[in-house]
Order: C-alpha cells, then structure tokens, then sequence
C-alpha cells in the first residue's frame, strides 16, 4: 500500500467520524458529501433505529473504524453491520 492509498483512508475514516458526531448531534451541518456518505445517510434513514440507538451507533463505528484500518473503503453500511450483527449473535435487530 503506497503514501496516497493510506492517506486516502485516513481522510475517509475522518470524513466517517466527522459525519457520525453531526448523525449523533442531531443536525447535520455541511452542504458537500461524498456518494458513499450520502449512501450511508440514505442507509441510515431506512434502518429506522429506534431503541439502544447509541450503543449500536458507537458499535458500528467502531466496526467501521476496524474495516478501514484493515483495508480499503468506503464504509460499510449500517444495515450491512447490522446484518452481520444479527449473524454473529444468531437474532434479528
């Protein structure tokens, strides 16, 4: 992996968590978005989390933060954690 690919992910996971503070804030405040933030705000709205939104919020940065450590992105999305969530623990979300 050369300087550009890591600096490239190291701009993405910022861009993430920078997006994830505005979600938990409750207001977004910036005009410009990449297509994959706009992919996971779309994927967001759809999954209509309700109960222990927090927790799974912190979990799913978490995961994310993991995957783009570990290799390319862009970001999983928050049904796709979800999904794999309800795998590992052998229940639906």
């Amino acid at each position: 992996m050369d300087a550009d690919d890591l600096i490239s992910r190291e701009l993405m996971l910022n861009r993430f968590r920078r997006l994830l503070a505005e979600i938990r804030g409750g207001a977004i405040r910036r005009q410009g978005f990449q297509p994959w933030e706009i992919d996971l705000l779309r994927d967001l709205e759809s999954c209509h989390l309700r109960s222990r939104r927090e927790r799974i919020l912190q979990q799913y940065q978490r995961a994310v933060e993991h995957q783009l450590e570990m290799g390319p992105g862009p970001p999983m999305k928050l049904s796709e954690f979800l999904t794999r969530k309800a795998r590992r623990s052998g229940s639906s979300i």
